[in-house]
């Protein structure tokens, strides 16, 4: 039998060996894993005259957390790290960790003593987090396929191993024809309007391909900057094409082609899910998803974002006017086109408010934002961030612990930059849950915050601190937020503690409320030291910020309600068995709501990773959903500046934390809602922050 001395994936004892897991520790660590964990589930099994939670829930919990979090090391080294021989480990071990959670879901013994402790005499007894969890555990054995004859269950097993396989392949393609796009371009006068820094890290990838010139790639903080400030509009255009086709069959850029269209993955996922909702007797995989969420019905979410679409379009309508007038007036371009349109936006903003997002930039190099972040954090929540030691999976990673009154109660590992190898976007994951073990020590949390900024960059021959857009800035706190639920957390039991056992659909509140404060002054000025002066942000600046904070909103509102019209749609009434087809529907939602329509080439639906490989099938409504409770929690701070702040604002921190995230999903989250803020959630203060009010 291997041992955690000869793979370091088996050994549980501290913090994941990073410096020394090989691809070659996979398959030996998971098979055994898997082997153990199905004792333990036979064990589990056996009849039992009581069933109680110490002698039932506590062991299988133990046996399987072991192999979750083993999972959860390889399946992260997959998404930052990803190299061949990584990738064809993790695609044949897949399948069988799928396999056996879906074993584990089906399980109709298990289904039947947790359904004997829900109805014995000691389930009065149990603490509201664990009723909570038995409560859950029954409704996913549900939805697991528990209930389904055994022939079904055989069917149902299969579909989760076909989406499993599926979704990997299109996190795959997407990251392939990212990492396989390179723009050279070798006359500097091409590159008019790109700030130095964009520039100098174009270089840098040039000459680390031995050319001359500078080199763009698909990773945004590469390609996005051109279509904000380059001025050859055909290099925009090139570079917008190619990142709106990626994994697509419009991606002829790509060699490979046929390998990397993801649009027989999307169909083939669509028609796995809608079965597995006839399956389990669901009219639609939408209603499938919803069953663990806040919102009822997916004719509830249509009519929530077809509601907020009509409040913001009167305001975006204004927006494309103002843009299509000044990109004609001021620029000269008479067909504004999708690949003019941030190009446009920048400009009109520099205008309008006198400023540009590159001298924003300025003032915000990394060091001093993640000082003022964590200074932000500690004065919140009366808790102490410092650096810490443990392995890291890549140089540029970083690790760090949380303390309160001196005594350790989180850990994360913090992942900034975009390089090959690593997913687009930025998400927090957990490493390790909090949870009381049977020996009575608190097991303490741990996070990944992964990121994909600039890195930084040599100029003149030294290195200089990457700067953050206030855009990644934002981004930053939004992932602490989610970082801070799952850290934070009071609760004991795993399946409740931090971000587990949240809906979905209010899982974003956090990371949306720890936003708002990249927009407040005094935060500001404790974050922002311009990289050349180290001055502060001036408050002229600060407040023509303020004075753009809803530019555009409008359009951006209504962009986000397409997406969230488009996966919902796609998972509530469309056929994926009819001759419609996934880009006739994503046409249809908008042409009915959006007022700017994308190129006929443009595919976003083929690298939209969140529906198709992300978890949010059906369930993308979640972050303008979550929106709603965090802009109406935020509220509740503002409202105790205006009282005066002080000791009434300290104890609205203490409340946050107290009502909200020391909770995590140990309780329903519209029930920690209100809590904190004494009533339901009311849309008022979403449309406040966002400039449209009701």
């Amino acid at each position: 039998m291997t041992t955690e001395t000869t793979n370091p994936l088996l050994d549980f004892s501290g913090l994941p060996r990073f410096d020394l897991i090989r691809p070659e520790h996979v398959t030996p660590a998971i098979e055994q894993l898997i082997a153990e964990a199905r004792d333990a589930v036979r064990q589990a099994e056996a009849p039992a005259d009581t069933v109680t939670w110490d002698n039932f829930v506590v062991p299988l919990e133990e046996a399987t957390e072991r192999l979750g979090r083993a999972w959860g090391v390889v399946n992260h080294l997959n998404h930052v790290m990803d190299t061949p021989e990584l990738r064809a480990t993790y695609n044949e071990n897949q399948p069988k960790v799928t396999e056996f959670w879906t074993e584990l879901g089906q399980n109709e013994a298990l289904f039947g003593k947790y359904k004997q402790l829900r109805a014995s005499p000691d389930f009065a007894n149990l603490t509201p987090a664990r009723k909570r969890i038995v409560e859950n555990a029954l409704r996913d054995f549900r939805l697991g396929g528990a209930e389904l004859p055994e022939k079904q269950k055989q069917r149902f097993a299969e579909i989760q191993e076909e989406q499993a396989k599926l979704s990997t392949r299109f996190s795959e393609n997407v990251l392939d024809a990212t990492n396989d796009y390179k723009l050279l371009v070798t006359d500097e006068a091409d590159l008019s309007g790109l700030p130095d820094d964009v520039k100098a890290a174009a270089r840098a990838a040039a000459e680390r391909d031995g050319k001359q010139g500078w080199q763009f790639s698909l990773h945004f903080p590469s390609y996005f900057p051109i279509l904000q400030f380059a001025d050859k509009r055909e290099l925009r255009e090139q570079i917008y094409r190619a990142n709106a086709t990626k994994a697509s069959e419009m991606g002829t850029v790509f060699s490979e082609l046929e390998k990397w269209d993801n649009t027989g993955n999307i169909a083939q996922l669509l028609r796995l899910r809608d079965e597995e909702a006839k399956l389990l007797d669901f009219q639609s995989f939408a209603h499938v998803s919803l069953e663990p969420k806040m919102a009822e019905t997916p004719e509830h979410v249509i009519e929530f974002l077809e509601d907020l679409a009509r409040r913001a379009r009167p305001y975006a309508e204004k927006d494309l006017a103002e843009l299509r007038a000044f990109a004609k007036d001021e620029l000269g371009i008479d067909d504004m086109q999708a690949w003019d349109v941030t190009y446009a936006s920048e400009k009109l903003r520099e205008k309008r408010y006198a400023f540009s997002a590159q001298e924003v930039k300025e003032y915000f190099p990394e060091p001093k934002v993640v000082a003022g972040l964590f200074g932000l954090i500690s004065k919140l929540f009366d808790v102490t961030i410092s650096p810490d030691d443990a392995p890291v999976w890549h140089p540029d990673v970083r690790f760090y612990r949380i303390e309160k009154n001196g005594q350790l109660i989180g850990q994360f590992y913090l992942d900034l930059y975009a390089r090959p190898g690593k997913g687009q976007g930025a998400w927090m994951d957990d490493a390790r849950g909090r949870r009381l073990t049977t020996g009575g020590i608190v097991q303490t949390p741990i996070a990944y915050l992964t990121c994909n900024f600039t890195p930084p960059a040599e100029v003149d021959g030294k290195l200089q601190p990457s700067l953050f857009t206030h855009d990644e800035v934002t981004t930053l706190f939004h992932e602490f937020g989610h970082g801070l639920h799952h850290m934070l957390t009071e609760v004991d039991e795993l399946s409740v503690s931090g971000i587990s056992g949240v809906e979905w659909d209010a899982v974003e509140l956090p990371s949306q409320f720890m936003e708002n404060f990249c927009w407040e002054w005094d935060v500001l000025q404790g974050m922002t030291a311009h990289v050349k002066t180290g001055e502060p942000l001036p408050r002229e600046l600060y407040d023509k910020m303020l004075a753009a904070k809803n530019f555009q909103s409008g359009m951006q509102t209504l962009r986000q309600v397409e997406f969230s019209l488009i996966d919902m749609h796609l998972h509530y009434d469309f056929d994926p068995n009819s001759q419609k087809t996934v880009q006739e529907l994503v046409d249809e939602v908008r042409n009915k709501f959006a007022v700017l329509i994308p190129p006929s080439f443009n595919r976003f639906q083929h690298s939209f990773g969140h529906i198709f490989a992300g978890g949010y099938a059906a369930g993308y409504y979640s972050y303008k959903w979550a929106e709603v409770l965090s802009a109406d929690a935020y509220a509740a701070f503002e409202e105790a500046v205006e009282a005066g702040g002080g000791q009434l604002l300290d104890e609205t921190g203490k409340r946050f934390h107290r009502e909200i995230l020391a909770v995590g999903g140990s309780r329903p989250a519209l029930e920690s809602f209100k809590a904190f803020r004494g009533r339901e959630p009311k849309i008022d203060a979403l449309l406040r922050h966002n400039g449209m009010q009701a």
